[in-house]
């Protein structure tokens, strides 16, 4: 039997990249996977980018699960709450919540200071890549919580707390990490639900191979302009990583931090698609030197705020 087998996922933005591996490897373990996403066929939604929900789909119920595709633009609450009904009344019940909308790339200005960013880019930005999970989590974990059982991930870039190059990009990238530690402590009588966050390393997407002009078969080859992309993975690095969580039935001691997809191999013990097991976090410090990540001593200034202390008992139920 599939470790997932008999259990119900949504991954909102599994059109590509992150999304669609993550989505394939919960189909992988048996899971039935609600893919979500903008881009339908003969509509794409992302410039002139082929992927498909409905392929991702198809590629869900191919790895052996069931994929169900459903458009939705999860920044419109109402879709978002006629999606979250459907899941209701086809499966009564969401085991894992995968929050990997993002739809930033052509929106982030990398190499620009604050004061002469677009006001109107940012702005999109943080409501596609922050705003969304909000609403998804808001309308899906109702579901999960009839049940008192769940998996919540928020898809991040880096497992610091560090400046990531762009205020807009920061803000979004930092938010999702603080969304997993917020959902974690409101649901900390329900020990049964977790939330916490998720970074892939040097993704090698779609739009990635194309920005090289490689292919899966001979990405290699792009490490003649950007040598780093050397310890690059594929978006199945994280996929695994996100479906050895759902599987973890201690994952509940993870609750409100962030972990990476070349830790977690080293904990779980999978590889990537190709057989490697990339570690971006050593190979950058060996490049660059140490990088502080969110260890625990980090955490600790997140506890014994006031909250904790004036109101303990909130949220009230």
């Amino acid at each position: 039997m599939r470790p997932l087998e008999g259990q119900v996922a949504l991954v909102a933005g599994a059109t590509r990249g992150a999304g669609r591996a993550i989505a394939c490897s919960l189909g992988e373990a048996g899971a039935t996977v609600y893919c979500t996403g903008r881009s339908v066929r003969g509509r794409p939604a992302t410039g002139q980018r082929p992927e498909t929900i409905e392929e991702t789909a198809e590629r869900v119920s191919a790895a052996g699960g069931r994929g169900v595709a459903v458009q939705v633009d999860h920044t419109v609450e109402e879709q978002v709450e006629a999606l979250c009904a459907r899941i209701r009344r086809e499966q009564g019940r969401l085991d894992v919540l995968v929050n990997d909308v993002w739809g930033g790339d052509e929106l982030t200005e990398f190499g620009q200071p604050f004061w002469k960013l677009s006001l109107a880019k940012g702005k999109l930005l943080l409501e596609r890549a922050v705003t969304s999970h909000i609403i998804t989590s808001r309308h899906a974990v109702p579901l999960m919580l009839e049940r008192d059982r769940g998996l919540i991930v928020e898809v991040t870039d880096g497992d610091t707390f560090g400046y990531r190059g762009n205020l807009f990009y920061d803000l979004a990238k930092m938010s999702v990490i603080r969304l997993a530690f917020a959902m974690a402590w409101e649901l900390r009588r329900h020990p049964a639900m977790t939330a916490l966050a998720v970074t892939p390393g040097f993704l090698r997407s779609e739009a990635m191979l194309d920005g090289f002009g490689v292919t899966e078969e001979n990405w290699r080859d792009a490490t003649a302009k950007d040598p780093h992309f050397i310890e690059s993975e594929t978006p199945f690095y994280v996929g695994r990583a996100i479906a050895a969580l759902a599987a973890d039935p201690n994952v509940a001691t993870k609750s409100g931090r962030v972990f990476s997809s070349w830790d977690l191999a080293r904990e779980y013990g999978f590889t990537d698609v190709d057989g490697r097991t990339p570690h971006w976090g050593e190979y950058f410090a060996k490049t660059f030197g140490e990088c502080r990540k969110a260890d625990e001593a980090a955490y600790a200034w997140w506890f014994n705020g006031p909250m904790d202390l004036a109101a303990p008992d909130w949220p009230k139920e």
